[in-house]
């Protein structure tokens, strides 16, 4: 039984923060849609270079944050009315002013779980292995390199080398998974 190993995509290196920026334009005009740049430092703009859109994740937070909330203020509506009613110098058995801190609280705590589950679910995490780790290139990116992978499972992967060559790749490897 012999494994072939199918290419996961192409590999670009960059030398500055400019060429891969610049890259970056170009392939996303060219209209590649399963592409990642990779950097040893935040890039300012690169964002929009590359067309991403606006995170989903803060869905998750206000999701979670709004469960947290209505939680808070249900658990001391049933608790102070219909479990344990005990009337304390004449206070009402519920009013939001009591429930704040506990609802507050729940806001935070669930709102933060929602952040922390929705960006391991939506960047597909705990990922022990990727493809570009086999690369020797692909060990500088945290040090001095900026690269540009183009993935095999992009309708146009077939014309890919001459878009990363005609921006200026240093180099272009092709990775396998």
């Amino acid at each position: 039984m012999s494994s072939t190993p199918k290419p996961y995509g192409l590999l670009a290196e960059f030398e500055t923060a400019a060429d891969i920026f610049e890259a970056a334009i170009r392939v996303r005009d060219a209209g590649y849609r399963k592409w990642d740049v990779f950097t040893p430092f935040p890039i300012h703009g690169m964002d929009a270079a590359m067309g991403l859109k606006n995170s989903p994740v803060g869905w998750f937070t206000f999701i979670g944050g709004f469960t947290g909330f209505f939680s808070g203020m249900t658990m001391i509506w049933y608790m102070n009315g219909f479990e344990y009613p005990l009337v304390v110098g004449g206070k009402p058995l519920f009013t939001p002013l009591f429930a704040f801190p506990v609802s507050y609280e729940l806001t935070i705590l669930l709102g933060a779980f929602g952040t922390i589950f929705g960006m391991f679910a939506l960047n597909q995490l705990p990922r022990l292995h990727h493809p570009l780790f086999n690369s020797e290139r692909f060990r500088r990116a945290s040090d001095d390199r900026f690269f540009l992978c183009i993935e095999a499972r992009d309708p146009k992967f077939s014309e890919a080398r001459a878009v990363l060559e005609s921006a200026g790749a240093k180099a272009i490897e092709l990775v396998e998974d």
